[in-house]
């Protein structure tokens, strides 16, 4: 079982720096590590990134029952999303939901965001595919995202915006960037009259990479 050292600071600085690079806005998204003791530190729910202080932040069991929480603080209502994809990889020790705009795009089209970009299959594991619709809050989220995880460090939500996991809320926060930024990158380049495909053994050898980077990454 992977775990965070420091969860609560993690998560909190992951958390304002989020909102900082535009990839939320208000109190929407949520984020979360895993403890050593096996139980989940969560953003709590409608509480405004900026004023968020370590106190805020949501204890809670594998199972989602709330160990500890300050007075008038919940968690977050996707926590069944989070839940879903610590039972289903036991080697990640975050993960972060997230509103980007452009990858949001692609997940309202119900469009994979494509690795088209040198390298990026390294960090991502491929394609970022859209998983299934279902409606907010409900068990159904956490339950297509895991499909669509699958050797992946992130994938659509459909109608909805971006989920990624990995070891630590800092090297998660960087792949929600990463995947934004080729969004924006491929949508561009659809304009230009579409992108050329990276070879398919190039993409392969890069996720290759990727499957060992995430076992062994700290």
């Amino acid at each position: 079982m992977r775990f965070v050292d420091n969860p609560e600071a993690a998560v909190l600085a992951a958390a304002k720096e989020m909102l900082r690079r535009g990839l939320v806005e208000g109190t929407a998204g949520n984020l979360s590590a895993r403890r050593s003791d096996g139980n989940l530190v969560i953003t709590p729910s409608s509480v405004d990134y900026e004023e968020m202080t370590l106190e805020d932040l949501v204890l809670v069991d594998p199972d989602g029952s709330v160990l500890h929480a300050r007075e008038g603080r919940s968690p977050s209502t996707e926590m069944k999303l989070h839940l879903a994809c610590y039972k289903a990889f036991d080697d990640i020790g975050s993960v972060i939901h997230s509103h980007p705009v452009w990858a949001t795009m692609f997940a309202i089209a119900h469009q994979p965001i494509p690795a088209c970009i040198d390298e990026f299959a390294i960090y991502c594991g491929g394609e970022i595919r859209c998983a299934d619709y279902a409606a907010s809050g409900t068990p159904e989220v956490g339950l297509n995202a895991v499909k669509a995880l699958e050797g992946r460090a992130a994938a659509l939500i459909a109608n909805h915006g971006l989920v990624a996991v990995g070891p630590r809320p800092d090297h998660v926060l960087h792949v929600t960037a990463l995947v934004e930024r080729t969004a924006q990158i491929a949508w561009g380049a659809r304009a230009l009259g579409g992108f050329i495909p990276i070879p398919e053994d190039v993409n392969a050898g890069f996720a290759a990479i990727y499957s060992y980077l995430r076992a062994n990454l700290r």
